[in-house]
């Protein structure tokens, strides 16, 4: 793994996981290598873990292509081409992304959403979703990465299951879909998650249809379809309530874009 990444010498890019390396192994493959944090975590934890994140199988969700272990315990995934979604949308030296793409990069983020929270089983994933962990390939393709596992001392898959208290995951669902009303607002106004608090309480204003065009990223150059734009602004809207109760689900949101986005621009 040394080796491969020239000494954990060619960094590609960092989050709160820590830094993400580049890798170059002798058969050819490319991947990115990430160290493994906990040194506490047992060997058969570890294994586990392994052997949940193997199981995710999604077009829209970074893969898991093998691991080390030793000294330093690291994952290997497949390399995204084009780095984060955050780099596209912050870098000035950066082409800015166009309107259509980033439509599909809120599909594409939703589609792994409703995968990992509706459709796994056993259902032990959790991942945060901001614009430093979506990944895009060579084509723009949207994936999401650091999808982690949830604490659990069950033996097996059954009680698992059996033992997930409803309340966590209730607010894991309402975080979710929170922090992916927050991403819609990122893609639509090119503004950083330090802007969050003044994206929230305008979205949540009574004044946003006079003001929702001059929001818009200026990257943009106002090419963008109106219609679209209020479609992603009212998933936003609703994402972001601070109800108690979350009043829409990652599936709602999928099937609702997929609706409302031209298929034909």
């Amino acid at each position: 793994m040394k080796k491969a990444t020239d000494r954990f010498s060619m960094i590609m890019g960092s989050d709160s996981d820590g830094a993400l390396y580049k890798a170059r192994f002798p058969d050819g493959l490319i991947a990115a290598v990430k160290k493994v944090k906990d040194e506490e975590q047992g060997k058969v934890t570890f294994h586990t873990d392994l052997q949940y994140l193997a199981r995710l199988h999604h077009r829209h969700v970074v893969k898991l292509v093998g691991f080390s272990e030793g000294r330093e315990r690291c994952l290997v995934f497949e390399q995204m081409e084009n780095g984060s979604l955050r780099d596209w949308l912050h870098d000035p030296l950066k082409t800015p992304l166009n309107w259509r793409t980033r439509l599909q990069i809120a599909i594409d983020v939703a589609a792994a959403l409703e995968y990992i929270y509706y459709f796994c089983d056993p259902p032990v994933y959790h991942v945060t979703i901001n614009s430093n962990n979506v990944m895009l390939d060579n084509n723009f393709v949207a994936k999401v990465s650091n999808v982690g596992i949830l604490d659990c001392n069950c033996s097996n898959n059954s009680d698992l299951i059996a033992n997930r208290p409803k309340g966590i995951l209730n607010q894991r669902n309402r975080d979710t879909v929170f922090q992916f009303g927050v991403l819609i607002l990122e893609l639509i106004t090119g503004q950083s998650m330090g802007d969050e608090d003044e994206l929230l309480r305008w979205i949540q204003g009574s004044r946003i249809a006079y003001s929702m065009h001059k929001m818009v990223d200026a990257d943009l150059g106002g090419n963008y379809d109106s219609r679209e734009l209020k479609s992603l602004l009212i998933i936003a809207r609703l994402c972001t309530k601070a109800d108690e109760e979350t009043i829409i689900s990652i599936p709602q949101i999928l099937r609702y874009l997929q609706g409302k986005i031209d298929p034909t621009h």
